[in-house]
């Protein structure tokens, strides 16, 4: 059965939320501050987290950051804060979808099975680590290192660079890695995608000769290996 983590601290929400999601066939659990959030991340290991963002004792930020430390289960973030800037910022910490209360639980519903259906269509290669010339990058771990080095990398870089490097010399246009990577209902626009290059293109740049993140002018781009 799957599992659903609920860490909100309203317990009126929480009540709600698990009695339509148990009755959907889901089996539940609530945490109320995110301290207990993360502790019961680790003790329940849910298939997908619903995630406030105003917690008390830890914020969902913070609590979305610990998670994606050592986690790449789903998390979708539910907030009554609806702000674009609010739903980037989610996204970029590793959250894979963003729902603005008050929502319909039929959208919840909906989400929940949508992000539970792009895990499980891609997650089965998460737990691999894929190695190249001086490069190890997994995402089970959201860990990059370099030279057996670990190196400090944002959830979304990390997960570009896994999923470039997982479908290497393949040319992706801005569009699909949205969608790959950042979920069909993104808030933000494709120069997300160029910003998130160029950072990993600084942390990367003269580790090896024998593969490259490459522009392809016009359509994309691509981790492309001369040598494996």
């Amino acid at each position: 059965m799957t599992k659903i983590l609920i860490i909100d601290d309203d317990n009126q929400i929480c009540d709600s939320l698990s009695k339509s999601l148990i009755h959907e066939g889901y089996e539940v659990k609530c945490a109320f501050d995110g301290s207990d959030g993360v502790t019961a991340f680790r003790m329940y290991e849910p298939d997908l987290v619903l995630l406030d963002i105003m917690l008390p004792k830890k914020d969902g930020w913070q609590v979305c950051r610990e998670i994606r430390e050592h986690s790449a289960k789903p998390i979708i973030m539910i907030s009554a804060k609806g702000e674009t800037i609010d739903k980037i910022l989610g996204l970029e910490l590793g959250a894979d979808d963003y729902l603005v209360k008050p929502f319909d639980t039929k959208e919840l519903f909906a989400r929940v099975k949508a992000v539970l259906r792009r895990y499980s269509q891609h997650g089965s290669d998460d737990g691999e680590i894929i190695k190249f010339d001086k490069l190890e990058i997994s995402l089970q771990k959201y860990e990059l290192k370099i030279d057996s080095t670990p190196i400090d990398l944002p959830p979304k870089e990390l997960q570009l660079l896994y999923f470039l490097a997982s479908n290497y010399n393949h040319v992706f246009t801005r569009d699909k890695l949205l969608d790959k990577v950042w979920g069909f209902d993104y808030p933000g626009d494709s120069r997300t995608v160029d910003v998130h290059i160029k950072r990993l293109r600084e942390r990367l740049e003269g580790v090896s000769e024998k593969w490259a993140l490459k522009t392809v002018w016009g359509v994309g781009y691509k981790f492309e290996v001369y040598e494996n």
